[in-house]
């Protein structure tokens, strides 16, 4: 069950309420009484970042590199030095 943040219009008190999706929005104030208890806007509590927990834990596939991960370029070969030839 989601936990609801919920602030009074009138007097200000605010309180965190363990409600059921279905349930029915509060709308008076536990505190004043008043009918001005409304709903507040919250960040979720967790996220979701990367590739997914799908791709990651549960495909059966190997992992592979990441896709933008800087690649390493082949040196390229030095000169060989030129062969002396000296008349001896």
């Amino acid at each position: 069950m989601p936990i609801y943040a919920y602030q009074c219009a009138q007097c200000g008190h605010a309180r965190d309420v363990l409600q059921k999706m279905s349930d029915a929005p509060l709308s008076t104030c536990p505190a004043c009484g008043a009918a001005a208890f409304s709903k507040q806007l919250t960040a979720p509590g967790f996220q979701l970042k990367g590739t997914g927990w799908y791709a990651t834990d549960f495909s059966g596939k190997k992992p592979s590199a990441a896709p933008d991960a800087p690649k390493k370029e082949a040196a390229a070969p030095s000169p060989a030095p030129a062969a002396s030839t000296s008349d001896a």
